[in-house]
């Protein structure tokens, strides 16, 4: 178990290409889980590979305790590596293929034994030692693969989408007992993935990444509650945030955000005194959960009339889809409500829980302290009409 820190990691692949990663600062405690996560081409898998010694890096250092390992050789990093593919080998036996590795490193047979069935019980696969990988099902090559990289109890784990070739139903099951794996072991470990609920239910620490930078890095709460820029607000969550383009107007000395749903208006103080955001054209955003449907109890939080465009019931929650400055905004109710389309509902948002973004950098408004790092975050349009 180490600590593992990034310094100013850059990655190119030759003069005149650009950057496929740029400027990575990480570093995470001994034994915390460390998930990189982002839209496919966004380079965490690369970065992966620059951490496991795979890629050689441009520029910067990577330290595994207080050791540089940039320039070693990925066999003397003392790290494991369980890939997407899981890369068994298919003549070898479930037990010969956790054990391959102890081999080369020329450990007595006894020990060999005893660590193979120390790791075929922690992952129950102790049924199928004596079986070909072509005998085993998707979810039990993966812990085989698993198992290979935990008899060799390294410094740290890297695990690239490990979980990404499984069914639905077979992901939910192997998260939970990945989850309970490293509450065990409590060994540092970096998993990588494009799924942000993977992301959310997994790590202790999530890296946001696009385009090579990293977007924010944080606990999942942190980024859950308070991204960054638009691209973390918009990639972290299901059903994603919703995004209403407006201009913040000032009335009786105080900012609001304006919402039209056809039927009814409805102003949200923002409780903010700068000046220079009157009139400015920003994004509104706010949770599904965070819109409620409104008891009729009188307590002084805004409410809104409008029609229900669309539901999806989902099993635990109700999705209700509405129009609010023409643009379709998803609410997240409870499972026993059913409105029928056309219906008419009235909504409630609490204004302390809004977002503001720039309309043209797609930077958060309104807060410091953020952790997060320069993004070309795109342009308005691609967030209008969700």
């Amino acid at each position: 178990m180490a600590t593992l820190e990034l310094r100013n990691v850059n990655k190119t692949y030759g003069p005149g290409l650009p950057d496929t990663l740029k400027n990575i600062d990480l570093s995470i405690k001994a034994g915390e889980f460390l998930i990189l996560v982002g839209p496919s081409g966004c380079g965490k898998s690369t970065l992966m590979n620059c951490i496991a010694g795979l890629e050689t890096i441009s520029g910067g250092a990577i330290m595994i305790g207080d050791q540089d390992v940039s320039g070693m050789s990925p066999k003397d990093r003392d790290i494991a590596m369980v890939f997407q593919s899981y890369a068994l080998y298919p003549t070898m036996s479930v037990r010969e293929n956790i054990a391959f590795g102890l081999k080369i490193r020329k450990m007595p047979a006894a020990d060999i034994e005893t660590e193979v069935a120390r790791v075929a019980k922690l992952l129950q696969i102790e049924h199928l030692l004596n079986r070909k990988p072509g005998q085993l099902s998707g979810g039990q090559q993966q812990r085989v693969a698993m198992g290979r990289a935990l008899a060799r109890r390294p410094k740290i784990y890297l695990f690239d989408e490990p979980l990404s070739n499984l069914d639905a139903k077979l992901r939910v099951e192997m998260r939970t007992e990945m989850k309970l794996m490293h509450q065990r072991l409590k060994t540092t470990t970096v998993y990588v993935t494009h799924d942000q609920i993977e992301a959310m239910t997994l790590g202790d620490k999530v890296a946001v990444m696009k385009d090579g930078i990293i977007q924010q890095f944080g606990t999942p709460k942190d980024i859950y509650t308070n991204p960054a820029n638009l691209f973390v607000a918009s990639f972290i969550g299901s059903p994603p945030m919703n995004f209403i383009p407006l201009r913040l107007q000032r009335k009786d000395g105080r900012l609001i955000a304006l919402l039209d749903s056809g039927q009814a208006r409805c102003e949200l103080p923002m409780g903010m005194q700068d000046a220079g955001l009157e009139d400015r054209e920003v994004i509104l955003g706010l949770r599904p959960e965070q819109i409620v449907l409104a008891n009729g109890e009188p307590n002084g939080l805004p409410t809104i009339r409008a029609e229900v465009q669309v539901t999806e019931p989902t099993g635990p929650d109700t999705l209700v889809f509405v129009n609010l400055n023409e643009t379709k905004v998803c609410c997240r109710l409870a499972p026993d409500i059913a409105p029928g389309v056309g219906e008419t509902l009235t909504l409630q948002f609490d204004p302390s829980k809004v977002l503001l973004f720039d309309a043209k950098t797609g930077e958060r408004l309104g807060v410091a302290g953020v952790a997060k790092t320069e993004a070309s975050v795109g342009n308005i349009a691609q967030f209008k009409g969700r």
